[in-house]
């Protein structure tokens, strides 16, 4: 059996301990931390997936995050996944949290890297920091996540610029 997580229905209330790859297949949902990382100037962490992961290989993210454990919080979840992923530890803060179009419930939280990072190459293949507009830029490039576009939407960020016709 492989990572553990719980299901949870329309009001995030846990149902049933599940696989978690069983829960991608069968659509259930689950809960998922995220977190929006800023350096000092303000600037978003932008990474792009390794190719060899089974989950969107390749493709760009301005969210780190994961799944989190069976009887882990949202906040733990995050703090968890900032340390094993950016090598950061801190207590990223609790931005907004709503049922994701994908099958899980996302927590979306926020925190200032102040130091200096060691990305896990097997999560994270290359990463930038980029403003708030350049990244507003590229979150409609069909290399992004679609969830991570979703999230962009519901975070307060600028509007996109329109497509070009």
């Amino acid at each position: 059996m492989g990572e553990l997580v719980e299901r949870v229905d329309e009001r995030d209330e846990v149902l049933a301990v599940v696989d978690r790859d069983d829960a991608m297949l069968h659509g259930w949902r689950h809960r998922v931390a995220g977190i929006l990382c800023r350096d000092t100037e303000g600037r978003v962490l932008v990474h792009r997936r390794p190719d060899d992961v089974p989950r969107f290989p390749g493709q760009f993210n301005w969210l780190l995050g994961g799944a989190a454990k069976v009887g882990e919080s949202y906040e733990d979840a995050a703090a968890r996944e900032l340390s094993e992923e950016l090598g950061v530890r801190g207590r990223p803060q609790l931005v907004l949290k709503y049922r994701c179009t994908g099958p899980y419930w996302l927590a979306l939280h926020e925190i200032v890297v102040r130091g200096p990072s060691r990305p896990d190459p097997s999560e994270i293949a290359w990463h930038d920091w980029l403003t708030e507009h350049e990244l507003a830029e590229l979150v409609d490039h069909e290399a992004f996540i679609p969830e991570a576009r979703e999230a962009f939407d519901r975070y307060n960020f600028p509007p996109r610029p329109p497509k070009p016709r």
